[in-house]
């Protein structure tokens, strides 16, 4: 597909200003930390602030909403490195509170797409739940192609709570026209995902009707930026170009660098100070797997030497209002209790492992006794 010059903030604003033109309200951007009470560590997905309300209570801002979610998925680490994946990441959001239904949805993010992006239609594909055929029937009479699948286009939250078929829009980025679908061809690059929250699943398994049937759409900003500016990854898009600059200048480039250092920067911004458990251990864990990565080639490596700007730049993008430079110290405070815990640690690793593989019994030992975790051993002493 051809690419345009939209930068990831007249994305945002072209898609809220498309929905807002449709009668949408906008709800603010809420923190990546739940409400208390809430069993989730972070928010992960844009719906998730408005699960009472997709359950059926009454919105204050009525009926249609939309706006823009930061969200943070501890389940994607390992694969954060390839091209369309980060631990936090941007969604922009739609819902319909038992008002339109789902294949109105559906024609409205075509129209978007095509006349608010530009995007070539022949360049779409969609896939959709095989028990939705009104899906189905929306995407065939507007004319894009279609794939019909199974448990891949069912979505959920969780293992209880709302949940219904979705539909999956994809963009081409291969070379060359279309080919295959998305199932089959990697260059489909999922963008946009359309819910028909219908059912609420309970502890047992079983489903059953919501009284009020709505709407749920989740575009990751990131991704739509990739496709548009025409970029070989999310790493590549302007929104990571102050980390990319900054940060490849000191060391060599890596991506889990630049992912997890971003990530950080909000999950403090957000309120969250590193700890060894809940929402603290994330963050701790995100800052010990960039160090472990820079000293792996460099023991000399320190997040000292990080400037502002790439703090900066985040911290202005979310509207976080904390200061880049506290945001820095924390960064650099973590980094010398690591340090320090490294120090203490190898020896007692070595001389357990000079007795053959690490037991169970020397892993409870070092937590109980020594405040070293599992997960330290496992990827950062027993590999140096």
């Amino acid at each position: 597909m051809e690419t345009t010059t939209l930068t990831t903030r007249q994305i945002v604003g072209t898609f809220l200003d498309f929905y807002r033109e449709r009668g949408h309200q906008l709800v603010g951007d809420a923190t990546l930390v739940p409400p208390p009470g809430d069993p989730v560590l972070f928010t992960s997905a844009g719906m998730h602030p408005l699960t009472p309300y997709l359950e059926g209570r009454p919105h204050p801002l009525g009926r249609r909403l939309t706006g823009s979610q930061r969200c943070l998925r501890t389940t994607d680490l390992d694969e954060v490195g390839d091209d369309t994946h980060l631990t936090m990441f941007q969604m922009l959001g739609s819902w319909s509170l038992g008002d339109y239904p789902g294949g109105q949805s559906l024609r409205w993010g075509f129209e978007l797409l095509r006349d608010g992006f530009g995007v070539d239609p022949g360049s779409l594909h969609a896939t959709v739940y095989h028990g939705d055929p009104d899906s189905l029937d929306t995407w065939q009479h507007l004319g894009v192609p279609v794939e019909t699948l199974g448990e891949d286009n069912w979505w959920s939250n969780g293992p209880t709570g709302p949940c219904g078929p979705d539909s999956e829009i994809f963009i081409w980025t291969g070379d060359g026209p279309p080919t295959g679908t998305p199932s089959t061809d990697n260059n489909w690059v999922e963008v946009w995902n359309h819910v028909m929250m219908r059912h609420r699943r309970h502890a047992d398994g079983s489903l059953t009707d919501l009284d009020q049937p709505s709407v749920d759409t989740g575009m990751g900003l990131e991704r739509m930026a990739m496709v548009l500016q025409g970029r070989s990854s999310v790493f590549d898009i302007d929104l990571f170009e102050p980390w990319t600059r900054t940060v490849s200048s000191l060391w060599s480039p890596s991506r889990l660098v630049y992912d997890h250092l971003r990530a950080s920067v909000v999950v403090i911004g957000d309120g969250v100070h590193p700890s060894n458990t809940g929402r603290g251990y994330v963050l701790r864990r995100l800052v010990r797997r960039v160090l472990t990565t820079l000293w792996r080639d460099d023991p000399s490596r320190t997040l000292q030497d990080l400037p502002a700007d790439p703090i900066a730049s985040t911290v202005d993008h979310h509207g976080l209002r904390i200061d880049p430079l506290y945001v820095h110290d924390v960064l650099v405070y973590e980094e010398r209790r690591f340090a320090s815990l490294l120090r203490r640690g190898r020896p007692l690793i070595e001389r357990l492992l000079l007795r053959g593989p690490l037991t169970e019994d020397d892993f409870l030992y070092l937590h109980d006794t020594h405040g070293i975790p599992r997960d330290l051993v496992e990827e950062v002493l027993t590999t140096v």
